[in-house]
């Protein structure tokens, strides 16, 4: 049996150099040998670093408790796509959650996402926010791709289409809170900022929003951090104090020695059950608050 390779956090680090900033594949991949000490360590390397879709979902898909459906709603100015999940027999009208996927689209792991948050007694809609690109693509580096033609402000105007038409379903009890992680997390604090009817937002290792945004937001805020992100964290402290200086209502957690996308359960290097655990124990106990 082949023991684990070593991972170390330069590797992780240039994994989120390649995810989110300038690196492409082949750089990435050349800087990762350099680090492993040869090409065929790096190609052992590069797979634990990613997201595995072959990672056995936390909920199946075939979960008796819960009525999952793929669901068209009209967005800001198109149709939107996204999975829709709610327990089976709720015995009230349940809040309802915006589950908001990373830069790889709307895959496997954020309908499990949502699929846990159902679990959890609400109803859970995990939009596809690359529909008005037709959709995310099976292949993920393509996928990534098409987050670069994205507009935001188009985006953050689906997101709000998204929360109104969650607010109106018969069934649920019209409160509409919105979680997000990396990419979905920067897009709950720009959500935060636009939207009056935002009922609460918790954001995962997400970009801030422009400080001079910040006293347009009305919902109370969660925010989850891992203390090893330099990337994201780096803008804490200036949204901490245009919060604070607003009147916001709102609580951060950073989770020493973890890094940026913590929670991903499918990615074996980056996932920390232990914080992934406590965030998710702070963000169901926030909605239950929150949405009720």
């Amino acid at each position: 049996m082949t023991d684990k390779p070593d991972i170390t956090q330069a590797m992780i680090d240039a994994y989120d150099e390649y995810t989110h900033l300038s690196l492409d594949r082949r750089k990435f991949m050349e800087k990762l040998t350099l680090l492993a000490g040869s090409g065929a360590a790096a190609a052992t390397i590069a797979p634990l670093l990613a997201a595995s879709n072959a990672q056995a979902a936390m909920v199946e898909e075939a979960d008796e408790r819960l009525v999952a459906e793929t669901v068209s709603y009209p967005g800001a100015k198109g149709e939107m796509k996204g999975y829709l999940v709610r327990p089976k027999d709720a015995s009230a009208s349940p809040g309802s959650v915006i589950v908001i996927h990373e830069n790889r689209g709307l895959n496997g792991h954020i309908r499990d996402v949502a699929r846990r948050v159902a679990l959890e007694g609400f109803v859970a809609l995990a939009p596809d926010f690359l529909s008005p690109q037709g959709g995310t693509p099976d292949d993920e580096d393509k996928a990534r791709e098409m987050f670069s033609g994205l507009d935001m402000a188009a985006t953050v105007a689906n997101a709000e289409a998204t929360r109104a038409w969650l607010a109106k379903r018969e069934g649920a009890n019209g409160k509409v809170g919105a979680v997000g992680f990396c990419w979905g997390g920067g897009l709950v604090n720009r959500l935060a900022t636009k939207s009056e009817g935002l009922n609460a937002g918790v954001a995962y290792y997400g970009a801030q929003p422009p400080v001079e945004d910040v006293p347009a937001i009305r919902a109370p805020l969660m925010l989850h951090y891992g203390g090893l992100d330099e990337r994201i964290n780096a803008g804490i402290d200036a949204y901490r104090k245009a919060l604070e200086a607003n009147g916001k209502q709102f609580e951060i957690f950073v989770y020493d020695g973890v890094n940026h996308a913590f929670n991903n359960d499918t990615s074996s290097a980056r996932y920390d059950k232990k914080a992934a655990d406590l965030a998710w124990g702070r963000t169901i106990t926030f909605f239950r608050k929150t949405l009720s």
